[in-house]
């Protein structure tokens, strides 16, 4: 039952909807909306004035004003002239009343989950991030964006024009097995050829990123007795995706020049591949083994994923093609991403393949999400016909390439002893520590001084991987802090270092 609110209560749920993100009058209505339909508020009597709420809340009288009106356009307050604001009772109708379940006798048994479960994702292995990330002084994750390098203008520009009425009208529809024909094309001419890749438009699907990719392959493509070969150490979730649908896991081995192309790829009818920029260890594979690899899947039979994740131009010389640009016998399947260069909370990726797959592949997408949200993928396709992706993409070049320099000259000065990958591209570097170092333990302790670090040891497939790596990323850090985080981290591990 309601009650008549009180100013401490009015002023409890205003602190309740404040969110720094939205105006003053888009708090008061939230506050209002929720009252309402939590029927919090009595329907026979009125609402405080708009001065009465203005003092309560402690805002502007004419803010209240506005915030009132509208939730009269919007059929959630009558006005009743010299009575004041009213809940309008039509806005609760057609919501179901509120029931107390009998009590029965003897209580059911409850269902026995655990042997439901076809596997459980919550043991698998993952990669773990904090979502307060952004209040750490120094850190060094990889995957997250810098807010001072997002083109907030150019991205605000590309969402209005998406909100256009002609826009509107294409968009908002039901596009079932379709995707942006528009955000199709501009993948086609303007990222493709980047890495050196053509394809024609019914040869690319928009995907929820690039697990989503990696899922709809695995959905299509394999059973649970089909060989999988993936790299190790090598990227989680496409070891958790994969060995979700197969029990027939091959753990390929890598060096300094990425994948090894061995005689156990042969074993494997699908193989996984990050030949750009190897995760988690960033090295490059280098053309003359790209071609041993084609031509080894095309003697043996197999399929190659190729998972071009982190494919910025490097930072010297020209970038090797995309192991996709050198086949010539649709063996290889091209996944990418588009969101991770701009923000990755936009989750949009694509796959290239052979019309066959990729029709196949859309059926899948239907069965899970039916496609990726229209309005985002119009506002990318407006983004990149813009020029505002490349010109990005030079931007984030320069700063990465001077964050790169930075730690490089941070680990060798202040960390001798600690051997990293040389930084060639990319945003994140990978560190192996003395053999005697916990990197558990040292991110444990790194993070009571405001250091985030990205332990190694789940990248490896074995159940007691080594624990001296791990993963520093400088996507999301300034580069005049990198010298004093690595600084700081330093002085961890010199708390943490055996004596002698």
């Amino acid at each position: 039952m309601s009650f008549r609110p009180t100013s401490a209560m009015w002023k409890q749920f205003m602190q309740r909807e404040a969110t720094s993100a939205m105006s003053l009058q888009g708090q008061i209505r939230q506050m209002l909306v929720a009252a309402i339909l939590d029927q919090q508020i009595p329907l026979d009597e009125p609402i405080p004035s708009s001065r009465e709420l203005s003092s309560h809340i402690g805002v502007a009288r004419n803010t209240v004003v506005i915030a009132y009106q509208q939730l009269v356009d919007e059929g959630y307050l009558l006005s009743r002239e010299r009575k004041g604001h009213f809940v309008n009772p039509a806005i609760l109708e057609g919501r179901a009343g509120k029931t107390e379940s009998p009590l029965a006798e003897t209580p059911a048994a409850a269902p026995d989950w655990s042997r439901r479960f076809r596997f459980r994702p919550s043991a698998q292995r993952n990669i773990s991030k904090r979502a307060d990330w952004q209040t750490f002084p120094y850190p060094f994750v990889y995957g997250q964006f810098d807010p001072t390098l997002f083109p907030t203008a150019d991205w605000r520009e590309c969402c209005m024009k998406t909100l256009s009425v002609l826009e509107i009208s294409e968009w908002a529809q039901d596009m079932i097995l379709r995707d942006d024909e528009s955000l199709v094309r501009q993948i086609r001419t303007r990222v493709l050829p980047r890495r050196g890749v053509r394809a024609s438009d019914d040869e690319i699907v928009i995907t929820v990123g690039t697990q989503q990719a990696l899922y709809l392959l695995a959905d299509l493509l394999m059973s649970s007795d089909t060989p999988v070969g993936i790299e190790n150490p090598g990227y989680p979730d496409a070891r958790n995706i994969f060995s979700s649908r197969s029990k027939r896991m091959e753990n390929l081995d890598i060096d300094e020049h990425g994948l090894i192309v061995s005689e156990r790829l042969k074993r494997c009818d699908y193989v996984y591949v990050t030949p750009s920029h190897q995760c988690p260890t960033t090295v490059t594979m280098p053309l003359e083994r790209r071609e041993a690899l084609l031509k080894m899947a095309e003697a043996s039979d197999f399929i190659i994923i190729e998972d071009d994740y982190d494919s910025e131009n490097p930072f010297e010389g020209e970038p090797l093609p995309a192991l996709k640009s050198l086949d010539c016998n649709n063996r290889v399947i091209y996944v990418g991403s588009l969101s991770k260069s701009l923000a990755p909370g936009m989750r949009l990726g694509y796959v290239v393949g052979p019309a066959e797959l990729i029709r196949e592949l859309r059926g899948v997408r239907r069965l899970n999400l039916r496609h990726p949200a229209a309005y985002m993928q119009r506002a990318f396709a407006i983004f990149l016909s813009l020029g505002h992706h490349d010109s990005l993409l030079r931007r984030l070049s320069a700063a990465h390439n001077e964050r790169a320099c930075a730690l490089s000259a941070a680990l060798s000065r202040h960390l001798p002893d600690f051997r990293h990958v040389p930084i060639s591209g990319g945003s994140s570097c990978w560190v192996a520590g003395p053999a005697w170092l916990d990197a558990n333990e040292l991110a444990d302790e790194a993070l009571k001084h405001g250091i985030l670090i990205e332990t190694g040891s789940v990248f490896f497939t074995s159940d007691s991987p080594p624990a001296n790596y791990f993963r520093l990323g400088f996507s999301s850090i300034a580069a005049e802090r990198i010298e004093a985080g690595i600084k700081s981290l330093a002085e961890v591990v010199s708390h943490l270092r055996p004596s002698e």
